[in-house]
């Protein structure tokens, strides 16, 4: 099995309900993301995708993010965007992207700070 791992990041607000006062309040957060992607074979040229495909990918996702009130976001309208919600919403999207057989998101972690993350493990 192998496993890729890609780096991004974007900024965007959001308000929390039912999480904490302090959380409830409008405010935003400099994520940082990490998305993997996983499969068991290499393709002819001894790589399991390109990183360039996925990272285009992950760009795209984090351009419908960045600098965005993720609440007014249609997703987050039945979901609020937390951390944990956002990791689901990256994994989707990028799964959705995918069209190589054997590779799947295995797993995407949303930082909103240096010491708080979330990870989503989609299977």
């Amino acid at each position: 099995m192998f496993e890729l791992k890609i780096l991004n990041h974007f900024s965007a607000a959001h308000q929390l309900t039912m999480v904490a006062k302090k959380c409830e309040n409008l405010h935003g957060h400099n994520w940082r993301v990490e998305v993997c992607v996983k499969g068991e074979r290499l393709n002819e040229a001894g790589v399991l995708i390109d990183f360039g495909v996925i990272k285009g990918y992950v760009k795209e996702i984090m351009k419908r993010l960045d600098h965005q009130f993720l609440n007014e976001l249609p997703y987050f309208e039945k979901d609020p965007p937390s951390s944990e919600i956002l990791a689901v919403y990256i994994a989707n999207s990028l799964k959705e992207m995918i069209d190589e057989p054997g590779i799947r998101v295995s797993r995407v972690t949303t930082w909103e700070s240096d010491d708080a993350c979330a990870t989503y493990f989609p299977e």
